[in-house]
């Protein structure tokens, strides 16, 4: 399952959670059962207060201090976004957005290039990204493995790992003392962020999710007694995969309110960022862009899950009720496509009905014995959250609603209400009221009608802003106000907590930070268009400021204050043409005459690959070399190749490998890893054959005795080791060739292999392949690529082999504008080849012509410099069979706020 796709638990409380409680977070509960915690006001948000706190749970909810948390986390990859400044960026966007937790997998792999070397600088800090993680009052939910999950190369765990003894996620001694060291290093920058000791904001850590091997139990026993021994004291959790992927904002819906449904008092984490899976990182097959289903794209772009998990997460902050929900009488659908599960909290009496559609087709149908009396309309294959019973103030309640409640707070004067829903829907909100109420119309587009102490208040959703309606009476001194929006308008809804009271502010693209300084409201956030500003604050608020600059502003008709002027979108931000190219072929390793003397020696007889080794041949395994990631080339010496007439090259890779193979200089061809799909039943996913035919001429000169030594080169796109289509964990499965046949002739050989050189001490282990430009710094800002051809695109060469292009840019981006940018290329997708992406010496991932996905690669600030001068280059790998291209390379604009964060340039040291 994907890295992103973990879940907590559910019903069963402790027993399926795997909790443990210790130190200062709590002792397990006694014979007598929890205490009852009342529904009531959430805790503060959280923080690095250096102030005890208590976490406990009570089968249905977080209690932290006392307190009930709803908690809405979603996963954030700081390692797919090497732009340490930008998790900030990210963090206040999850906050802003209705989360209140990041899960925050800690992938061993990016952080160890050898066996007791452990590198948490730079891209990798994790106590930086845990520090703005609190500083964005964000709990954390931390979860270091030690294997994580199928969307990274070997699930997380090192390369280095796969060539050395023991078996991984068992008790072998070999393999803990890798794994405990590993957690040594974690736990140490951890301890110092633990929410219990008021350190940081790490609320919860997930032990690794247990294997399906025979002491399974034994080893979840020994990372959780680790933890514990290294000082975690927080509750320990334990995750299991089988959520699926949930896609659009639908499906995120769905999910989302599934896991309500539930009940479950820790939530499935869904992916808020995943970013871009730079290097060498990604599984078999995974794209570069991991953004699919996630709330914030790989350019940190809202995507079009984000309405779903916004308007969720701040109906779970901001509406106290749902911190605690009791199963309730079961209820039925007039029409059985509809499942309805019922909900109530027992303190309020609100009650709670989540009704999904699993049919291709739209449902409506009335819900008997839920005092609604509208039919419930639920579209194919989505969700709907209804709610009744639910206090707005005084002695008004909500009898039923047709839209989705977001928010309920009391500011200033007033109640605020806000309901959600599809564009071009017909809201309606009914209220119980023993009293009259007097409803006023602040949009033409409202209606209302009072009967037997029934207010049904109707509102169109989608024309343009949120529509209002303000009600007084109904038992209160404070009128209420009702809000109406679609998915779009929510998405210019931010209510936000401070300590003078809860605000809610609605137009900018993005609220960043709300606070009250006497009477100014002090805002700031993104704005991507000119839009108006309106912000309902506490009492005695007169004046507001924007980004640190006074607005003039005056009080509107719903009673906020209002801009009067609207706030200026983000300027024009222009890109610059790629030109100036240079262009330089490459693979000199296929040549006979090329000195390898200085390569690597496969003289190795035996390995701890579970990949059995061919008899009477050596080890070829590349990572039994030390070559863990990317590309790999062989060179063998055949002695004895007189009659040789075909040759036949076993290797593995991942999903995507390939194999180019030259005898004597020339190409013999290209094999391609055939998709899983493709396999037969119960045949190794990873591995195949290539079988090459040699040319008349060359098998005429071999057997004339033109060479007394030919030279077999093969050059091995290796990708990454992951779970096979059996779940089993294949990371000692070998990768890189395996064996060499050979067909008319017996050849000795002796075999010299090549791959990346030293890991980059910047730039990490997982930045570079074996490629002859890698080795020599083509990728590097600074290479002097003076004597390279001239070029342009579209390129149109057939060969075989490697071809590099280098140019530089510079970018002129305003200093207040954060700015997206991202890498296109596009060509016939008829064409074979693809393209490994350095900017600036970071490889940003792979592009593959001719299969997809065809998108966009994001460039992420810092890495980018969006004011100076930046060095592009291109390694293209083609087969030879069609032109190679590339076609057309260009920029463009993924988004433009003004605002943003501070970006500090990334150190990308050159040659």
């Amino acid at each position: 399952m994907a890295l992103s796709r973990r879940i907590f638990g559910g019903l069963a409380g402790t027993a399926v959670l795997g909790l443990a409680l210790g130190g200062s977070s709590g002792a397990a509960p006694r014979s007598g059962g929890f205490p009852t915690v009342p529904t009531g006001e959430p805790p503060a948000p959280p923080a690095a207060d250096a102030a005890r706190h208590e976490v406990r749970l009570d089968g249905r909810s977080l209690l932290v201090d006392g307190r009930r948390l709803a908690l809405w986390p979603g996963e954030t990859h700081y390692f797919r976004l090497p732009s340490p400044s930008l998790w900030r960026d990210v963090l206040e966007k999850m906050r802003a957005y209705g989360y209140n937790a990041v899960s925050v997998p800690v992938p061993w792999n990016v952080h160890s290039p050898a066996p007791g070397r452990h590198d948490f600088t730079g891209v990798r800090d994790l106590d930086l990204f845990l520090r703005t993680a609190a500083e964005c009052h964000l709990y954390v939910i931390l979860r270091p493995g030690p294997y994580l999950g199928a969307d990274l190369d070997a699930g997380g765990l090192p390369g280095w790992l796969t060539a050395a003894e023991g078996r991984a996620r068992t008790t072998d001694p070999a393999y803990l003392r890798h794994a405990d060291a590993w957690l040594d290093r974690v736990h140490a920058i951890a301890a110092r962020h633990l929410y219990t000791s008021g350190g940081g904001t790490v609320l919860l850590y997930q032990v690794e999710d247990a294997p399906g091997t025979a002491d399974a139990g034994a080893y979840t026993a020994h990372l959780r007694a680790k933890a514990r021994a290294d000082g975690i004291d927080v509750p320990l959790v334990s995750g299991y995969a089988g959520e699926p992927a949930a896609h659009g904002a639908a499906g995120v819906r769905r999910l989302g309110l599934a896991r309500l449904a539930e009940g479950a008092a820790l939530p499935v984490p869904l992916l808020a960022f995943g970013g871009t899976s730079w290097g060498w990182l990604a599984a078999p097959g995974a794209p570069a862009s991991y953004d699919r289903g996630a709330a914030l794209d790989a350019g940190r772009q809202p995507g079009e899950e984000l309405a779903p998990t916004h308007q969720i997460g701040h109906l779970l902050r901001h509406v106290p009720d749902f911190a605690r929900l009791e199963p309730a009488a079961r209820v039925r659908a007039a029409d059985e496509r509809l499942a309805v599960s019922h909900l109530a909290n027992p303190d309020t009496g609100t009650h709670v009905y989540v009704v999904r559609n699993d049919s291709g087709a739209d449902v409506s149908a009335p819900l008997p014995g839920t005092g609604i009396d509208a039919p419930v309309t639920v579209p194919a294959r989505d969700a709907r959250l209804l709610v009744t019973g639910l206090s707005l103030g005084g002695r008004r309640r909500l009898a039923y609603s047709t839209a989705q409640p977001m928010v309920f707070l009391s500011t200033g004067r007033a109640d605020i209400a806000v309901f959600t829903g599809a564009r071009g829907h017909m809201a309606h909100v009914v209220l119980d009221c023993p009293d009259d109420l007097k409803p006023y119309r602040l949009d033409d587009e409202t209606a209302w009608a009072y009967d037997r102490g029934r207010l049904h208040v109707t509102a169109p959703l989608g024309d343009g802003g949120p529509t209002r309606v303000r009600i007084d009476g109904g038992g209160s001194g404070r009128p209420l106000l009702l809000l109406f929006a679609d998915d779009a308008a929510s998405l210019r809804l931010w209510p936000c907590r401070t300590p003078t009271g809860p605000l809610l502010v609605h137009g900018p693209a993005l609220v960043r930070s709300a606070s009250v300084d006497g009477g100014t409201v002090r805002l700031t956030g993104d704005m991507t268009e000119e839009t108006g500003l309106e912000v309902w604050g506490p009492r005695g608020v007169a004046e507001v400021s924007w980004n640190g600059t006074a607005l003039p502003v005056r009080a509107g008709r719903s009673g906020g204050l209002t801009a009067r002027r609207p706030l200026p979108g983000a300027p024009q931000v222009v890109l610059p043409a790629l030109g100036g190219w240079r262009r330089r072929t490459e693979n000199p390793e296929s040549a006979p005459g090329f000195d390898d003397s200085d390569w690597t020696a496969a003289t190795r007889t035996t390995s701890f690959s579970t990949t059995p080794v061919p008899d009477a041949q050596p080890v070829l395994f590349a990572d039994d070399y030390g070559y863990h990631y990317g590309d790999v080339w062989y060179r063998g010496r055949l002695t004895g190749a007189a009659g040789l007439t075909s040759v036949s090259l076993a290797y593995r890779t991942g999903s995507g490998g390939l194999l180019m193979a030259w005898l004597d200089g020339e190409p013999l061809g290209t094999h391609r890893m055939p998709p899983p799909e493709e396999n037969p039943a119960g045949k190794d996913t990873w591995a195949a054959t290539a079988r090459f035919r040699l040319p008349a001429g060359l098998r005429g000169r071999l057997r004339d005795g033109g060479r007394a030594a030919p030279v077999l080169s093969v050059l091995v796109r290796r990708t990454a080791h992951a779970q096979d289509a059996a779940g089993r964990d294949t990371h000692k499965a070998a990768r890189g060739l395996t064996g060499a046949f050979f067909q008319g002739a017996s050849p000795e050989v002796r075999w010299r292999l090549r791959g990346a050189t030293a890991p980059d001490p910047v730039r990490g282990p997982l930045n570079n392949g074996g490629l002859y430009g890698e080795r020599h710094g083509w990728h590097l800002p600074g290479h002097d690529d003076g004597g390279w051809e001239e070029t342009a695109f579209p390129r149109g060469d057939r060969r075989q082999g490697v071809c590099w292009y280098r140019t530089t840019f510079r970018l002129s981006v305003p200093r207040d504008v954060d700015a997206s940018v991202g890498l296109v290329l596009d060509d016939d997708p008829g064409r074979a080849y693809r393209v490994q992406i350095f900017l600036n010496g970071w490889n940003m991932g792979e592009y593959v012509n001719d299969a997809g996905p065809r998108q966009p690669v994001p460039l992420p600030g810092g890495i980018l410099r969006t004011r100076g001068a930046n060095t592009l280059a291109l390694a293209v790998l083609a087969d030879g069979t069609t032109p190679c291209g590339p076609g057309e390379v260009r920029l463009t604009l993924l988004g433009a706020a003004a605002g943003g964060v501070p970006v500090t340039p990334v150190d990308s040291p050159g040659r």
